[in-house]
């Protein structure tokens, strides 16, 4: 057997064992991943309150599904396809993240020479995806969501903060289950479990997928009666 063929069986029985063990004790693991996944999202709403206020607003005219036009279920569907893309993003974040705690190194240990060097190498360049790809993720939609809340405030004539409280009814679950994945990376490198990394990027991605799917109805169907009661 090849040493990539060693590799693939030993990760293949980790996730397994991973998510038997979880099963028999899921709420401990899901608690972990929900803390570290609301702070973010509560993180990003911030930071999202700030680029608002200190934003200049677009005066060109905004057309939101529900508020000055009537909504649609392709609005949801663009909504859902969005952040389909954000959460595979962090997902492979997640895979990357297995790969370069687990599988390098266990790879890098049954090789020799350069392709050792190769491969303990590659470990660290995965990691600093993860991070890059974090940091990119939260900075893009921390500039571009404050962009918008502050152009939609000015536009209906309510405050930020007011506006945020209202847009938060789908924004924290909606937030919160695009960094689960994250949150479980987060808690695999304080533990040095990164071997259990594959097998939280499929559990946080089955567990985000419903709620991203009802978020997004919510976004599109009820939100928007909060912030013209709220506008009023």
């Amino acid at each position: 057997m090849s040493v990539n063929e060693l590799v693939l069986v030993q990760g293949m029985s980790d996730t397994k064992e991973t998510l038997a063990e979880w099963n028999r004790r899921p709420w401990p693991v899901f608690r972990t991943w929900l803390f570290w996944s609301v702070v973010t999202a509560v993180g990003l709403l911030c930071a999202v309150y700030v680029v608002a206020k200190l934003s200049r607003p677009d005066p060109t005219p905004l057309v939101l599904p529900g508020v000055n036009r009537d909504p649609a279920f392709g609005d949801a569907q663009h909504v859902f396809y969005r952040n389909l893309l954000v959460l595979a993003l962090h997902s492979m974040a997640c895979v990357a993240g297995f790969m370069a705690g687990s599988t390098l190194p266990q790879q890098a240990a049954m090789r020799n020479g350069f392709s050792r060097w190769i491969h303990e190498k590659a470990g660290r360049f995965a990691i600093a995806f993860v991070i890059g790809a974090t940091t990119f993720s939260l900075s893009t939609q921390a500039y571009v969501l404050g962009h918008a809340a502050s152009t939609l405030s000015a536009h209906l004539g309510i405050g930020v903060a007011k506006l945020l409280l209202a847009l938060s009814i789908h924004a924290v679950p909606e937030l919160t289950a695009l960094f689960l994945p994250l949150a479980a990376w987060v808690v695999a490198s304080r533990r040095d479990d990164w071997h259990k990394l594959l097998a939280a990027t499929i559990v946080t991605t089955a567990i985000s997928l419903p709620v991203l799917m009802i978020s997004c109805l919510v976004e599109v169907y009820v939100t928007p009666h909060v912030i013209l009661a709220l506008a009023r």
